[in-house]
């Protein structure tokens, strides 16, 4: 499943260990998340979209 998630990290200036302390992971979750290697629990999947304000089907797009 592909996202948005680097992008929308990138724009804040944020490392990926300032998104993985945020959303309460690892920082290596966070690059498998990044890289497409791992799709995240449906209780981290809602709080980065609710951390970047967006709705999940906005943040993690269907690659198909």
């Amino acid at each position: 499943m592909k996202n948005r998630i680097k992008d929308l990290r990138s724009e804040r200036a944020w490392t990926q260990a300032d998104l993985a302390q945020r959303v309460g992971v690892s920082r290596q979750t966070i690059n498998a998340i990044e890289t497409d290697k791992f799709d995240p629990s449906l209780p981290v999947a809602f709080r980065l979209a609710k951390l970047f304000n967006l709705k999940i089907e906005e943040l993690f797009l269907d690659d198909q």
